[in-house]
């Protein structure tokens, strides 16, 4: 079990969230640390429960009743607490994540439309307001590709691709005189550079062009200033030095040795993100749902050394999310937060 409580395994996690009830305990405990306390009133003391809803509290005092789920990705739910449970566990652990059908699957739900409207709330979840810019004593490299564009009956190539922005923190390993002394080689330069990097903080969003508006708000929105950002030579970029960025271009001419040395993990970044997108949902998202998608590659990527510790966010606990609805999904017009 991790020091703050959090299961680290599947018996350990079958152990801590057996049933509803368990599941109810876990969300009271996190909402109200130092016992119950009526919103409504402002009572202080132990309410009302009932075996049946373990999800309801009432108050001794003002009889209203408040519900556990609420204000969270789970509100007004029907399903289960312990299906949300393990929806949160199976997402946050699981490196290639998992698309709704074998999501649907694994829970045993009896509707596909149930398993994509709960994944979808919780990668509502998954992107915190309050999030800090990437960078500072850090570089950040910066770069745009295209995503999409498998079509059919449309004709040769490809077509409605989607062009989307990242931009990674490249950090110094700690260890990183140790390797370069343990794994130096004989060509000159000693070391290559990605044995002794390695990528900090990921953002990326769904842009409409590689214009200067789209770029540059995307820059100025994730990464702090003052902090050094390399680029490739597309002369949007241009703009960044003036904005108080250490702007550091090259231009690259479709040279894959000078891509390697001067962006290396980003191109990285956007290939296991085109990998996974192609591996674990075979290429099936829409277009206005790709940012949800882009939400949690960045969520799991970003956390992919301590897993378990997103438990709470991703069910939306710690930090209050607005979670869509299924109609406003499946009409498309819910609005996906850019992580």
């Amino acid at each position: 079990m991790d020091p703050r409580g959090f299961p680290t395994s599947l018996p350990e996690f079958q152990k801590v969230f057996p049933d509803d009830s368990a599941c109810a305990n876990y969300l009271e405990k996190l909402r109200w640390p130092n016992g119950f306390v009526c919103p409504d009133c402002g009572w202080a003391g132990e309410p009302y429960r009932f075996k049946a809803r373990p999800s309801v509290l009432r108050c001794r005092q003002c009889k209203v009743n408040t519900y556990l789920t609420a204000g969270t990705t789970m509100h007004s739910t029907h399903t289960p607490l312990s299906i949300w449970f393990w929806a949160g566990y199976l997402v946050t652990t699981q490196t290639p994540g998992q698309s709704a059908l074998q999501f649907q699957r694994q829970l045993g739900l009896s509707r596909y439309e149930t398993a994509f409207q709960i994944l979808h709330k919780l990668r509502a979840g998954m992107v915190r307001p309050e999030r800090d810019c990437i960078g500072g004593e850090h570089p950040v490299e910066v770069d745009e590709c295209l995503v999409g564009g498998r079509t059919r009956g449309e004709g040769k190539g490809k077509h409605h691709m989607t062009t989307v922005v990242g931009a990674v923190e490249v950090r110094l390993r700690k260890d990183a005189e140790d390797r370069a002394a343990k794994h130096r080689q004989d060509h000159d330069g000693g070391v290559p550079l990605k044995k002794l990097v390695y990528a900090g903080r990921l953002r990326l969003r769904v842009v409409q062009g590689r214009d200067t508006n789209s770029l540059i708000s995307f820059v100025t929105d994730s990464v702090a200033r003052g902090s050094t950002v390399r680029t490739d030579g597309w002369s949007v970029y241009g703009e960044l030095p003036p904005m108080g960025y250490n702007h550091e271009p090259i231009i690259l001419d479709g040279d894959p040795e000078k891509a390697d040395a001067h962006l290396p993990m980003i191109h990285l970044v956007f290939s296991n993100l085109k990998t996974w997108i192609l591996g674990t949902h075979h290429g099936a998202i829409a277009q206005h749902h790709l940012q949800a998608y882009l939400n949690e590659y960045v969520f799991r990527f970003n956390r992919r050394f301590y897993p378990m510790t997103a438990f709470n966010s991703v069910l939306g606990l710690a930090a209050r999310s607005v979670p869509p609805t299924y109609a406003a999904l499946y009409s498309g017009e819910w609005v996906h937060p850019a992580s």
